[in-house]
């Protein structure tokens, strides 16, 4: 019973800030990798920030800058902290978890994603 929910979206107007919270159960994270994709109407799915399980972050070049992920001490918290929003950063936001970050998309865990709508 593995889980990764997901939780912070809503509706914010552009320029202001959202935290977005993943909670991950069912077993330890703490050696796996975890990170944050998007994917919004029409356009494919694409990764918005990754962090190792040793705190290596990367980030995709249109969020740099804006976006910080984190994870909580038990590491199976991660965080999205998005400030200075846009209205394309407009998406459902999806939680994930690997064994490595380059991993996570293809063999990971996902959560059920949380929509973010930035208005102009």
């Amino acid at each position: 019973q593995v889980q990764l929910v997901e939780s912070g979206g809503g509706l914010v107007q552009a320029g202001g800030s959202l935290r977005l919270s993943c909670a991950a159960s069912g077993r330890t994270f703490s050696s796996y990798a975890m990170g944050w994709f998007r994917q919004a109407p029409g356009k494919q799915r694409e990764l918005v920030a990754a962090i190792s399980s040793g705190g290596s972050t990367n980030y995709a070049d249109s969020v740099k800058g804006r976006f910080t992920i984190s994870r909580g001490n038990g590491k199976n918290t991660v965080y999205l902290q998005m400030n200075s929003l846009k209205p394309e950063d407009t998406a459902v936001y999806y939680c994930a978890a690997g064994s490595t970050r380059a991993t996570m998309d293809s063999a990971g865990y996902w959560g059920q994603g949380t929509q973010v709508t930035v208005s102009s």
